[in-house]
């Protein structure tokens, strides 16, 4: 799927559009997406900031998808764990910035070549206008080659 089709699904997807999550990018090559939370009257908590479901919601998919659209079909990629830490009140719009980088790419290939699962956890920082962190957000992946697709060739 093209990146920027995904990117159009996503801002209709009715639990991040009705959420006023943004998705503004996603780069063709899977490896960087952005992603902000704008203030809603529907997304505030009882004291006026930034609901802190919608601040995790705003981060749950992006390193599962990106990870999977670079990896490839010949992957499972689940989400497995994740964690938020609040930090400050957020308000106004927030923004969150996934890059995947090419060498961790390669580890999780290398780690994954034999039919054995790779756990890693990937951190995001929450960010308001100012550039100070709001939240504090990790997710564990797993990811495991397919068995029709490793080196030696062994089945589960």
């Amino acid at each position: 799927m093209k990146a920027s089709v995904l990117r159009r699904g996503l801002n209709l997807w009715p639990p991040f559009l009705f959420s006023g999550i943004h998705v503004t990018a996603i780069t063709a090559d899977y490896r960087h997406a952005h992603v902000e939370l704008r203030m809603r009257p529907w997304n505030r908590n009882y004291v006026g900031t930034h609901f802190g479901g919608s601040l995790f919601a705003m981060t749950d998919p992006f390193w599962m998808l990106l990870t999977m659209q670079s990896l490839g079909r010949e992957y499972w990629v689940w989400d497995k764990a994740g964690e938020i830490e609040f930090v400050k009140p957020g308000r106004g719009t927030v923004h969150a910035d996934f890059r995947l980088r090419d060498d961790f790419l390669d580890e999780l290939r290398a780690a994954t070549a034999n039919g054995e699962k790779a756990l890693r956890w990937f951190d995001t920082d929450i960010t308001d206008a100012s550039g100070d962190v709001v939240a504090r957000v990790r997710k564990q992946l797993y990811v495991r080659r397919k068995p029709a697709h490793r080196e030696n060739g062994d089945a589960e």
